[in-house]
């Protein structure tokens, strides 16, 4: 009888990895924890990482900078139910900060973005949308620079995401003073600028 395939196979299973495993890894920091699976994440474009800095930028200086709260992101980690998750940025209000731990956030922060890459539209828009929403995380932002589309959702009294209209602008509800111009991402303007944009409303 002949031997099947070394192609037809089935692989093995992945050994289960805990979370607390996942924390201690030695190595590549760019990954997520899923369903007790170490998953890679995919390496980002030029536009990605420019539109990430300018974030991590804005929302310091619009959030942090009064106190309101802490920007962070990956590879800091955020623990959802059996997922644990790296935002490209998320924000912290101040009253939330007894979820901090260590090496990981313990629950929802109060925003979200991902800003997607090449391979990550479906996650993004799939697994991580509803993710997010279970978890109770109030608003989550979705940056595609491919196509120059800025999606943001809000969460209702049903604790389900509702898409917020932004044609040019977007006002978070989770900070107030925070309103963004959806073409700051593929302009990326001086942050005073765009801070002295944001004030004049």
């Amino acid at each position: 009888m002949a031997q099947a395939s070394t192609l037809d196979r089935p692989k093995p299973a992945a050994p289960y990895v805990t979370y607390e495993q996942f924390l201690a890894l030695d190595g590549n920091p760019h990954r997520e924890w899923v369903d007790g699976e170490v998953v890679p994440m995919v390496s980002v474009k030029l536009a990605h990482a420019l539109i990430t800095a300018f974030l991590f930028a804005l929302l310091d200086a619009a959030v942090r900078g009064p106190g309101l709260g802490d920007v962070l992101g990956d590879p800091f980690n955020v623990r959802l139910a059996k997922r644990g998750r790296a935002p490209d940025v998320i924000v912290v209000l101040r009253e939330h900060r007894h979820r901090y731990r260590e090496t990981y956030l313990d629950g929802p922060p109060d925003i979200a973005i991902e800003v997607i890459s090449p391979g990550s539209a479906a996650t993004d828009r799939g697994d991580k949308f509803s993710e997010y929403e279970e978890a109770g995380i109030p608003e989550y932002w979705i940056i595609d620079p491919e196509e120059e589309v800025a999606e943001f959702y809000i969460l209702d009294q049903q604790g389900r995401y509702q898409a917020a209209p932004a044609d040019e602008w977007f006002a978070s509800k989770v900070v107030p003073a925070l309103r963004v111009r959806v073409a700051w991402f593929w302009e990326r303007p001086a942050i005073t600028q765009a801070l002295a944009e944001m004030a004049a409303g």
